[in-house]
C-alpha cells in the first residue's frame, strides 16, 4: 500500500486543491478531481441521515446515470440545512466546474464539510473553481493538494494507492476526524480506478466494500449530513479486472483509508478494534460490536486504560442481537476476562496502557463475526467539539 499517492495515482485523472477564501484561514479548502477517461463509469455512497445536505441530494442525482466527469469539493462549509437556496449554490457550483471544463452538469457530483447551517460564499467558490481548473495536473502532489483541501479538524491529509498486476490500479483520499460514524463519517471520500469498469460494476464493488470497510468505523455515532463516498474509473488502462480481484483491490485500499481515518479521530489516545464471533448472524454480529463501540462508559474506561470488562458485557446486554450471558465470552488484549457468564481473570492482567487495544467478544451462538473500528473518548474530543463553531 503507497500512501504517497491518492487519486491521481491511476491513469487518466488529474487533481488540484487551491485556497478559495472559503476557510477564514487562508488554507487550501477547495479540491478538483476530473476524470479525462476514456471512460466515465462512476458509483457513489451517501449518508443515511435523512437530513441530508445539498451537495449530497445533487450528487445522488446525477449518479442516477452511473456517469462522472468531475468532482468538485470544498472544506469549510457543508451547504447542509440551508433550504432551496443552498440547493441552488450546488447546482451553481457544478454548472461552474461544468463551464470551465467543457462538460455537461450532470456530469458533475459535488461534495461540501464544515459547518452546518451556512451558505457558502459563492463568488470566491466560483473564483477558486477557475483556479483550480488552472492548476489540474497528474502528479502525486496535485493529488496530495486535493487531499488537502477537503480536511477540517483532520491534522493530516489521508490518501492510499495500490497497483495491481494487471496493469490497473486503485487509488483515493478520504477525510474525517469527528462525527464518524459511517451509515454510509463528516466523511468525504473520492476512489478512482483506471480500470474499465461500467457503473454497474463499479456499484456494486462499491457497496460491497462500503459495508465493510467505511461502515465499520464508528467514532462517536454521530452520522453527518454530508457522508459521501465515489468512485470514479476513466478505463485508461485499458484493463477489464476480474469482479472479485476489483473488489479485493478495492476494500485494502478503502480499509487503509479507513485505518487513518480511525488513527486522527479527534481527541484519539487509543485505536480500538472491536471483533464480535459467534452471533446468530453477520447483521448481528455488527450490532453487537457498534453498541460496544458507541458506548461513552466503554470509552471513557479505555482512554483511561481501564479494562473493565463488566462495561462491555453491558453494552453487549443492550445490543438489539441475540445474546446468552451463559455463553458470553471478553477478551481485551489477548486475556478472557470473562467466560460462561463469570469472571476468568482478574482484570489487571489485561494490559491496555499502549495505544493499541483489542476487544473480542464470543457469543457462541452462531457463524456470525464482524469487526468494528472505535478510540476512546478524551479530554481532548470534549474539549474540540465543545469549540468546534466557535
Amino acid at each position: 500500500m503507497n500512501r504517497n499517492r491518492g487519486v491521481t495515482g491511476p491513469k487518466g485523472f488529474r487533481a488540484a486543491g487551491v485556497a478559495a477564501g472559503i476557510k477564514d484561514s487562508g488554507a487550501l479548502d477547495l479540491a478538483l478531481v476530473v476524470n479525462a477517461g476514456p471512460g466515465q463509469a462512476a458509483a457513489g455512497v451517501f449518508t443515511t441521515n435523512q437530513v441530508k445536505a445539498a451537495p449530497v441530494l445533487w450528487s445522488q442525482q446525477v449518479l442516477r446515470e452511473r456517469r462522472l466527469r468531475a468532482v468538485v469539493l470544498n472544506s469549510g462549509g457543508a451547504n447542509a440545512c440551508t433550504g432551496p437556496e443552498g440547493f441552488q449554490d450546488t447546482h451553481a457550483t457544478a454548472e461552474k466546474v461544468a463551464d470551465v471544463l467543457g462538460v455537461g452538469a450532470i456530469e458533475v457530483a459535488v461534495c461540501s464539510t464544515g459547518l452546518i447551517g451556512e451558505r457558502l460564499p459563492m463568488d470566491d467558490l466560483r473564483a477558486g473553481v477557475e483556479k483550480a481548473a488552472q492548476e489540474l495536473a497528474d502528479t502525486d502532489r496535485a493529488g496530495l493538494d486535493a487531499a488537502t483541501a477537503v480536511m477540517t479538524t483532520d491534522t493530516h491529509p489521508k490518501q492510499s494507492w495500490q497497483d495491481h498486476p494487471g496493469g490497473w490500479s486503485v487509488g483515493g483520499f478520504v477525510k474525517g476526524a469527528g462525527m464518524l460514524s459511517p451509515n454510509m463519517a463528516t466523511m468525504l471520500s473520492v476512489i478512482t480506478t483506471d480500470a474499465a469498469l461500467d457503473g454497474d460494476a463499479l456499484d456494486a464493488a462499491l457497496r460491497r466494500v462500503t459495508a465493510r470497510t467505511y461502515d465499520r468505523l464508528d467514532v462517536d455515532g454521530g452520522t453527518s449530513t454530508n457522508d459521501t463516498v465515489l468512485l470514479l474509473a476513466s478505463g485508461a488502462s485499458g484493463a477489464t479486472p476480474d469482479p472479485e480481484e476489483f473488489a479485493s483491490v478495492l476494500e485494502a485500499v478503502a480499509h487503509d483509508l479507513v485505518k487513518q481515518l480511525q488513527g486522527d479521530a479527534e481527541g484519539m489516545t487509543k485505536e480500538v478494534s472491536i471483533t464480535v464471533n459467534g452471533a446468530l448472524t453477520e447483521a448481528e454480529a455488527v450490532e453487537v460490536a457498534k453498541t460496544v463501540a458507541e458506548d461513552n462508559l466503554v470509552k471513557t474506561a479505555l482512554f483511561g486504560s481501564d479494562p473493565n470488562w463488566g462495561r462491555i458485557a453491558m453494552a453487549v446486554g443492550r445490543s438489539r442481537a441475540t445474546v446468552d450471558q451463559h455463553r458470553l465470552g471478553i477478551a481485551m488484549n489477548g486475556v478472557t476476562l470473562f467466560a460462561d457468564g463469570h469472571k476468568a481473570a482478574d482484570r489487571g492482567e489485561a494490559d491496555l496502557s499502549g495505544r493499541d487495544v483489542d476487544i473480542v467478544v464470543d457469543l457462541n451462538l452462531g457463524d456470525g463475526t464482524a469487526t468494528v473500528l472505535t478510540t476512546d473518548l478524551s479530554h481532548g474530543y470534549v474539549e474540540e467539539n465543545s469549540a468546534y463553531s466557535s
